[in-house]
């Protein structure tokens, strides 16, 4: 399975410069003080990100209910974030609170020492994973930027700048659409459809994850099957199959659903939720943090007979402007917003939130990063066969297992 998301933030000024102090009002973070309470970060990072990726997930999926839906939260939420280091007052305070930080238990700084630890450890190489993930600012030639701002995206963001010429929208598009094609390996080859000439800046997040299963899909075995959307809809797919293979799996009978976890080979591992039929309109409306919790606290190591999962190829791409200001993020994109951090000047809204994902589920493997090794054993007075067949529409969280990071979550409706 392959995983490749990138988002864009556009911005563009709206109206005359109002003179500010010009600077951030904030002492730059050392590398230093990043070392300090990491491992506390990364779990209030994890607990908010997990909240963050449910809020938008339910937001996605109510307006298209009968679609696929692929994202990165972390994609999202890092991109956000780093556009909250050029906020102040109201405006920052909206965006981490959106991404479901309690500004009154974790200060700004520790926020952004954490996703900056996080990031540079999920770009660390791995023999069994690929992670590429980063960020990219493009600045008009004609828009002052902060150098304090520059400063702090690339040291706590290691996120690189360009300059670029917003009055030549079709040359500034193409600069920015090349640069994410080339780190997603030609995955998303047009992040911006378009561009307005009053842009002034944008900013880029991306995120790419392979991993292999560690136990793989004989290609042998796949064969054309039936994928039944509802009751009365179904596709022909291409349905991989497994026999006696144990992992962990958890029947939530409360909730009507089937949880099943596969590991890759490496920090990666991939949970499967598949409601029953009819069901997952009730399984979505219950997803809470508290809700994955308890899942991955049941699961047992559990041998199944047989295992059927459809191999597929989606994506998707989203406008988030119109969803985020109904996780409470909307200053933002409005005329009351304070970026003055990124110029010293209120003239910068966010008129532009794009965000787009590739899912490729194959025999070989995944894109993503994080497995925990768990003892096999086989479950005793097993009397009937345990068959599990991800024959309808089910959902898809990948995880990160040292940090708890959930970077990518999907809907799988429809595999064709």
């Amino acid at each position: 399975m392959a995983f490749i998301a990138a988002l864009g933030l556009l911005m563009a000024g709206i109206c005359p410069a109002v003179l500010c102090d010009g600077t951030l009002g904030r002492d730059t973070l050392s590398h230093e003080d990043q070392g300090k309470g990491r491992q506390l970060n990364s779990l209030t990072l994890a607990s908010s990100n997990t909240d963050f990726a449910l809020s938008l997930y339910k937001k996605l999926a109510l307006r298209n209910p009968d679609k696929n839906v692929v994202f990165s939260p972390l994609s999202i939420s890092a991109a956000l974030a780093i556009l909250s280091l050029g906020a102040k007052d109201s405006t920052m305070e909206e965006i981490l609170e959106g991404l479901k930080f309690n500004l009154t238990e974790i200060t700004e700084e520790e926020i952004h020492q954490g996703f900056g630890h996080l990031l540079q450890r999920l770009s660390q190489p791995e023999d069994q994973v690929e992670i590429n993930t980063g960020s990219a600012l493009f600045i008009d030639k004609e828009q002052p930027i902060l150098s304090e701002f520059q400063e702090k995206t690339r040291a706590l963001y290691q996120a690189e700048a360009f300059i670029a010429d917003f009055k030549q929208p079709n040359e500034a598009k193409k600069l920015i659409n090349d640069y994410v094609s080339n780190q997603t390996q030609g995955k998303i080859a047009e992040l911006f459809s378009d561009l307005e000439e009053r842009t002034s800046m944008v900013l880029v997040n991306y995120l790419l994850f392979k991993g292999k299963w560690k136990v793989p899909f004989n290609p042998n075995d796949t064969t054309e099957s039936e994928f039944y959307l509802d009751e009365k809809r179904s596709v022909k797919v291409p349905m991989m199959k497994i026999k006696e293979v144990t992992t962990p799996y958890v029947r939530d009978e409360e909730l009507s659903c089937s949880v099943l976890e596969l590991k890759y080979t490496g920090n990666a591992s991939a949970l499967f939720i598949l409601p029953d039929q009819g069901k997952m309109q009730q399984v979505e409306s219950s997803l809470q943090p508290e809700t994955l919790k308890k899942w991955k606290d049941s699961l047992i190591p559990s041998m199944i007979d047989e295992f059927y999962l459809p191999k597929f190829s989606i994506s998707a791409d989203y406008s988030l402007e119109d969803v985020l200001p109904e996780l409470g993020i909307k200053e933002v994109f409005s005329t009351q917003a304070d970026l003055s951090g990124i110029t010293g000047d209120k003239d910068l809204i966010v008129s532009q939130v794009v965000h787009k994902a590739v899912l490729d589920v194959a025999e070989t493997g995944t894109e993503a990063a994080a497995a925990t090794g768990v003892k096999f054993v086989p479950m005793s007075a097993k009397l009937d066969p345990l068959i599990i067949v991800f024959d309808r529409p089910f959902l898809l969280i990948i995880s990160d297992t040292e940090t708890e990071i959930a970077p990518f979550l999907a809907k799988i409706f429809n595999p064709k």
